[in-house]
Parts: structure tokens; C-alpha cells; sequence
């Protein structure tokens, strides 16, 4: 079973629907895809069905409602799918993942500390790390793993999984630059791994969501 539901960023009453929909998500076992109509998949649907109003819920190819749903109507529409099974991959919608929500602000943080560390000479070279592991490689975590879902269309792994990346980039981060801080290579070294193990694991969440096949375009007259 497949459930789309078609979204606008201006309409606010898409994000109740989608909070609905995620609701029934975590219940029961079916596709959850929030397509924006101003993006290529969202368009075909749109072009498809002829779909006037958003938000507007498809499911397995019908449309099947407009307006925000009830969470009875809801359950109602995807009774006969299975229980959900916990870990699988999602689709990502208007609102922040939780894990996005805190890996922007872990980036905000770090870059106001990288900048205090900055006003001191000696911690000038742990600062830069603090920066580039820090503020930009975390404000990467939380952009990439909302944007490039919705841009392609295609489910992301979430979950634990993302919740252990960013886990270990703050403990590379803090090791590396304690590290050289305190002049203890070993301690570097092991942020360095435990980084680059998070890095890793934020490529295998990736590579599937960018490999996705892409929807085929829509001919507009």
C-alpha cells in the first residue's frame, strides 16, 4: 500500500495533514511519500489525477481524500496494511525531522564556540576543527538528510541510525579537538576515526536516497 500526500510549502493546514499521516506511519506498514506539487514527482501526480487542492491524499494511485484527514479516517484508509515493523526507511515532508531539528543546532553551537576559541591564540588550531567537523560538517548532517529525500522523492533511513552518526561526529569532534589541545595525537586520532566512522554512516543513508530511479517528467502543453 502506498499513501502520497500532496503538500504545498505556503499551506499550513498540510502540515496537520502530514502530522496525520506520520502519526499513522509509525502504526501501520506503508510507503509514506509527502510530495511537494512544485517538485517533479508531486507535478506528475498533480498532472495524473488532476488534483486541484492541497493538501490532498492519494492512495495507491486514487485520490482519496482533500483536506486534512481525522486520524480515524485515516486508520480507516490504511486498515488493511500490516503492523509496522521498526527501522524502516521514511519519507521525509515539510517539518524537521527531529534528528535534522538537532544536528542544525549542534552546527550553531559549534560554530559560537569555534568563534570564542578563535579570540585565543593557542586554541586556534582546535577551533578550526570545531568549525569544519563542528559547525559545517553537522549543519551538512541536518540539510542533507531533509532536502535531499524530498528533492529525489525517495525514503531515508532514520532512526537509531541517525541518531548514532551524530552521536559519534560529536564525540570526533570534542576527542580531536581536545587532542590538539592538549597535544595528544592518540586522542586526535581517535576523533579523527570515530568522524570519519560517522561520516560513513551518513553516506550509506545517502547513496540510496541519491541512486533512487527518479519519476519520470511530466509534459506540460
Amino acid at each position: 500500500m502506498k499513501v502520497q500526500l500532496l503538500v504545498s510549502e505556503w499551506c499550513m493546514p498540510c502540515r496537520d495533514a502530514e502530522q496525520v499521516w506520520r502519526r499513522m506511519a509509525q502504526q501501520k506498514a506503508f510507503a509514506f511519500e509527502v510530495l511537494d506539487v512544485t517538485q517533479l514527482e508531486g507535478r506528475a501526480v498533480v498532472a495524473e489525477l488532476g488534483v486541484r487542492t492541497v493538501p490532498s491524499t492519494v492512495i495507491d494511485g486514487t485520490l482519496k481524500h482533500l483536506g486534512v484527514p481525522t486520524l480515524k479516517e485515516a486508520a480507516d484508509f490504511v486498515a488493511a496494511a500490516p503492523d509496522r515493523v521498526a527501522g524502516a526507511a521514511q519519507y521525509v515532508g515539510l517539518t524537521l525531522e527531529a534528528t535534522s531539528a538537532w544536528a542544525i543546532v549542534a552546527g550553531a553551537l559549534y560554530l559560537a564556540l569555534a568563534g570564542g576559541a578563535f579570540l585565543v591564540p593557542e586554541w586556534r588550531l582546535p577551533a578550526l576543527h570545531i568549525f569544519g567537523l563542528g559547525f559545517a560538517v553537522f549543519l551538512v548532517f541536518g540539510l542533507a538528510e531533509h532536502l535531499l529525500p524530498r528533492f529525489t522523492g525517495a525514503p531515508i533511513r532514520g532512526g537509531a541510525i541517525a541518531w548514532l552518526q551524530q552521536a559519534l561526529a560529536h564525540a570526533g569532534v570534542l576527542l580531536l579537538a581536545a587532542g590538539f589541545a592538549i597535544a595528544m595525537r592518540p586522542l586526535a586520532l581517535a576523533g579523527g576515526l570515530l568522524a570519519w566512522t560517522a561520516f560513513a554512516l551518513c553516506a550509506a543513508r545517502l547513496v540510496p536516497v541519491l541512486l533512487a530511479p527518479q519519476p519520470p517528467s511530466s509534459s506540460s502543453s
